[in-house]
C-alpha cells in the first residue's frame, strides 16, 4: 500500500515566509525543493490536461523570473486565497529570480490548491531554460549543483496545457493548431513529457494570433504557427467558446484584444528585462454572462477588467543590481547567442517585439 506523501501546512507557510518576509528573498534548500516538486507531481498526476475552472478568478500572463513584479501582481490584484489565480505559464527565465518566482508559485500551490492553478509554457522546458537562463541561474544560486533545475524541470512535464472558466473561455500559452479542432482532442493528449518539436502540444505553447490573416501561417518563431480570424472564429464555434486568452507575447500596454475580445493576450512582467519599458496587467474575470455581448473601452468581454500595472520600485533596483545577486555575467545578457537582448542592443527602450522566444 502507497502512502501519499504530504508536506505539513506548517511547513508550506515556513517555506512561503523564507521566500516572501526575506529581502532578498531565500532561496529554498534542495531537499525542500525536491519535497515540493514530489508532493506537487503526486496532486498533479490527478489534474485533467483541461482543468475546468469557474469565475471569479484572475488571469496572470509571463512572469519571467521577474520575483518582485510578481509579488506587485498580489498587492494589485488581491493575494491567495483571496483571490482565485491562473497563471499562464512562462515562469522562469530571462528574469534575475527564476529560482524565487517557481519556488513561490509551487508552494502556493501546495498551500492553496483549490485557489492557485498553473498551466505550462514555452519556457517550462528542458531545452528553452538551458538557453535562456534558468539553468545558469541554479547553478550560480546553488553552488554548482543541478538537482533543483533537475526537480523543478521534471516537475513541468506534470503541468497542465489549459483551462476553461465557466465553459466559455479557453486558456492555454499560446494558441491554437492547425491539428486541433476541438478541445477533446487536448484532453486525449500524453502531456507527461519534454514540449514536442510540433503537433498539439507544441503549438498550445508557441503559436500567435495575426490580425492579418484569416488561416494558419507558419510561426517566424521557429516553432508553432500564426493563427487569423476564420480559425479562431471556427474554434470558438466548433468548442462553445466565447474567447481565448493566452500569454507569449510581448504587450507594450500590458494586453491586446483581437477581434472584439474573441482572442486576449495578457502580459504581465512590467519592464521587460529591467529594460523594455513595457507596462503589464493582469485579467479580472468577475463573470461570464455575455447575453448582451457588448465589449468594454478596452476591448475585453462583460464581466473582465484588465487591471494594467507598472514595475515595481524594486524591479529598477534590478536593473542594476540583481546581477549580482542572480550570479549571472551581465556580459551574457549582450551574448551574440541571445536573439532577444541583440534585437533590443541600440534600441528604444519602448520598443515592441512581436515575437520571441
Amino acid at each position: 500500500m502507497t502512502i501519499q506523501f504530504s508536506i505539513p501546512t506548517s511547513d508550506l507557510d515556513y517555506c512561503l515566509s523564507q521566500l516572501l518576509d526575506q529581502k532578498p528573498p531565500k532561496i529554498l534548500p534542495e531537499e525542500i525543493i525536491q519535497q515540493l516538486c514530489h508532493q506537487l507531481k503526486a496532486q498533479l498526476l490527478e489534474v485533467p490536461n483541461i482543468m475546468a475552472l469557474t469565475s471569479p478568478c484572475t488571469l496572470v500572463g509571463d512572469i519571467h523570473g521577474q520575483f518582485h513584479d510578481l509579488l506587485e501582481i498580489f498587492r494589485v490584484g488581491g493575494s491567495p486565497p483571496d483571490t482565485n489565480y491562473l497563471f499562464l505559464g512562462d515562469y522562469v527565465d530571462r528574469g534575475y529570480y527564476s529560482v524565487e518566482t517557481i519556488s513561490l508559485l509551487i508552494a502556493l500551490k501546495l498551500r492553496y490548491p483549490e485557489r492557485v492553478f498553473l498551466i505550462r509554457g514555452n519556457h517550462e522546458s528542458r531545452t528553452i531554460t538551458t538557453n535562456y537562463g534558468f539553468y545558469t541561474e541554479v547553478l550560480n544560486k546553488y553552488n554548482g549543483s543541478l538537482k533543483v533545475w533537475q526537480y523543478i524541470t521534471d516537475l513541468f512535464d506534470y503541468i497542465p496545457l489549459g483551462a476553461t472558466i465557466d465553459g466559455k473561455i479557453f486558456a492555454t500559452h499560446g494558441g491554437l493548431s492547425p491539428s486541433c479542432q476541438l478541445l477533446d482532442q487536448i484532453r486525449a493528449i500524453d502531456r507527461f513529457k519534454e514540449v514536442p518539436h510540433d503537433g498539439i502540444m507544441a503549438d498550445l505553447v508557441w503559436s500567435d494570433p495575426d490580425p492579418e490573416i484569416a488561416d494558419f501561417k507558419l510561426s517566424p518563431r521557429g516553432a508553432g504557427y500564426l493563427f487569423g480570424y476564420d480559425v479562431m472564429r471556427k474554434f470558438n464555434h466548433d468548442n462553445d467558446l466565447q474567447q481565448l486568452v493566452r500569454a507569449h507575447q510581448l504587450c507594450n500596454e500590458g494586453f491586446v484584444s483581437y477581434w472584439q475580445g474573441m482572442c486576449l493576450t495578457i502580459w504581465s512582467a512590467p519592464n521587460y528585462c529591467y529594460r523594455c519599458g513595457n507596462r503589464a496587467s493582469v485579467l479580472e474575470i468577475s463573470h461570464s454572462s455575455y447575453e448582451a455581448r457588448k465589449n468594454n473601452s478596452q476591448g475585453v468581454l462583460p464581466g473582465q477588467y484588465c487591471n494594467v500595472f507598472e514595475a515595481s520600485p524594486e524591479n529598477d533596483e534590478d536593473t542594476f543590481q540583481g546581477r549580482g545577486v542572480n550570479g549571472i555575467n551581465p556580459d551574457n545578457l549582450h551574448s551574440s547567442k541571445d536573439s532577444f537582448s541583440a534585437y533590443f542592443d541600440g534600441r528604444a527602450r519602448t520598443q515592441q517585439v512581436e515575437y520571441f522566444l
